[in-house]
């Protein structure tokens, strides 16, 4: 099975928008998202059956604004809804810069009621959570930032937290290639040498 995420919106006129669904990956020690990737490895049928099902949860909750829908993708493929948020998500931090519209746009939109902008994503994209390394509590020290801020297509969005912990949220790091391979290879690369201490 896997774990995929689609953020939806709807105005007060009821038009409603999708963004492509995205693919997660998790840390196994922290339990949250260290990975994802968009677009998410599954089938057109099931991109459209998480977008439908993304927007009748919308419609069932009569919510105007944004709702991020995360969702289990059993090994039947059936999709069975896991959590939902009504607000801007990290599952679509990576809409920022990978998609025309970003999240936050959209939102704003919503609750204005003015139409709803495109969600078409302009480039493949991988979003890495930047969390603080394993062992250190204290003033946040960024190690092998500079490697990583070489890395073509790497977006960084650091939150400007002083003090880190263990698996603390730091920021998030998009990726954005055409080859979402090579966009996978990059974000680890920066999974493995970015390390924030103290």
């Amino acid at each position: 099975w896997k774990e995929i995420a689609v953020i939806v919106a709807k105005n007060e006129a009821g038009q409603i928008t999708a963004f492509p669904p995205v693919e997660m990956e998790f840390n196994p020690e922290a339990n949250l998202v260290e990975l994802l990737i968009c677009p998410s490895n599954i089938s057109n049928e099931i991109h459209q059956k998480a977008i439908q099902l993304a927007e009748d949860v919308i419609n069932s909750y009569d919510l105007c604004g944004l709702l991020a829908v995360e969702l289990f993708l059993d090994q039947n493929n059936n999709l069975l809804v896991n959590e939902v948020a009504p607000r801007t998500h990290n599952s679509g931090h990576h809409t920022i810069d990978s998609c025309t519209t970003s999240q936050f746009q959209q939102q704003l939109r919503a609750v204005s009621n003015i139409p709803l902008g495109s969600t078409k994503m302009m480039s493949p994209a991988v979003m890495l959570n930047v969390l603080g390394a394993e062992g250190f509590t204290g003033n946040a020290q960024y190690e092998g930032l500079e490697k990583c801020m070489a890395v073509e297509g790497a977006k960084f969005h650091i939150y400007g937290k002083t003090t880190t912990k263990p698996f603390r949220k730091m920021g998030h790091v998009t990726v954005v290639d055409d080859d979402l391979e090579k966009a996978k290879e990059k974000a680890n690369f920066i999974k493995n040498t970015l390390r924030i201490i103290a």
